[in-house]
């Protein structure tokens, strides 16, 4: 395969309640293909959430988008072009990053997550400095992450909405 230069062509989503802000590196071929976060059939994002929030899984894209708003979880990038061989997260290179500053300044977000190594390396290299606000390194959620069953991130993940009800009491 050789490198393509890949922008991000869907927005983030968000809105005046979110309050958990989980960050990815970029949309993989199957994501870009729908047009939507973590659409790989075997990425394990919509299943962890569904069992850290104990509901079940969203199916189509408007489930899903409504599932984040009803948690207050905002799911974005941290890039917004960059080139790629498929969707290998190793191959990135050329980034330029979305400007998560913007969404940060309209939504009440109180933790920033980022989903998998990748994700906060380009998050700690590229928006750090912007935003000034640290993030949190989850382990991914992909399914090249296959050192880690769904029961392992779960228990890696549900610290999500665990430090949001101590926030709140």
């Amino acid at each position: 395969m050789e490198y393509e230069t890949v922008r991000h062509e869907f927005p983030p989503i968000y809105d005046a309640r979110s309050e958990i802000l989980i960050l990815g590196s970029l949309p993989s071929v199957k994501s870009r293909e729908q047009r939507f976060y973590y659409g790989h059939p075997q990425n394990r994002f919509w299943k962890v959430l569904a069992l850290v929030t104990e509901q079940p899984a969203p199916e189509t894209i408007e489930e899903k988008k409504a599932f984040l708003l009803r948690n207050r979880i905002a799911v974005w990038d941290v890039i917004a072009r960059c080139d790629i061989v498929g969707s290998s997260d190793s191959s990135i290179k050329n980034v330029v990053p979305n400007d998560v500053r913007k969404l940060l300044n309209e939504a009440p977000v109180r933790r920033i997550y980022a989903n998998g190594g990748k994700a906060y390396e380009l998050y700690r290299k590229y928006v750090y400095s912007v935003c000034g606000r640290e993030a949190v390194k989850l382990p991914s959620t992909s399914p090249a992450n296959a050192a880690f069953s769904t029961e392992r991130l779960y228990e890696s993940w549900k610290r999500i909405l665990r430090t949001e009800a101590q926030i709140h009491t």
